[in-house]
């Protein structure tokens, strides 16, 4: 398989955000009375207000990553001078295949293009699966930046020093 990781394209928004909100959905990560899946779904905001990547097999999408520039409304826990990065998903079929590691990888070159010093992201503490990617790549975690967008959804920090 030939993977590449490029800027989703305007047409392929809507199959992007459903995608995303599939990825989610199937490992139970949409909690019950939430109005996540809507968000999750909202690729063509995230190209507009962020930066929206794809994974790519010719012209099957396979995987999405959104990467929050600084200033973006999409940004939750960076500061000055850190990359941030979120709403990372590999569909179905493509698990296993390390798309997950290299969605992570190109976000975190794109930090390392934009002159960062750190990378940062939250996960959500039940994510386990996320958490084993982002430890082989060298995250550790950042307590202090630990927080809860709404009751029962605890999130974990996690930075990488550049």
């Amino acid at each position: 398989m030939t993977t590449d990781i490029r800027l989703a394209l305007p047409s392929e928004y809507g199959e992007v955000g459903e995608l995303t909100a599939e990825a989610y959905a199937a490992d139970g990560f949409v909690p019950a009375g939430s109005d996540y899946g809507l968000t999750l779904r909202n690729a063509a905001d995230r190209a507009e207000q962020a930066e929206l990547w794809v994974a790519v097999d010719g012209t099957e999408l396979l995987g999405t990553v959104t990467f929050c520039p600084p200033g973006s409304v999409y940004g939750e826990i960076s500061q000055a001078g850190e990359g941030e990065f979120r709403m990372l998903g590999v569909s179905a079929k493509a698990r296993g295949l390390g798309l997950g590691t290299a969605l992570s990888q190109h976000c975190i070159d794109r930090s390392r293009s934009l002159g960062h010093h750190r990378v940062v992201l939250s996960s959500a503490s039940y994510m386990t699966t996320a958490h084993r990617i982002y430890q082989r790549l060298g995250f550790t975690r950042l307590p202090e930046r630990d927080w809860s967008p709404r009751p029962g959804v605890d999130l974990y920090a996690f930075s990488l020093d550049l």
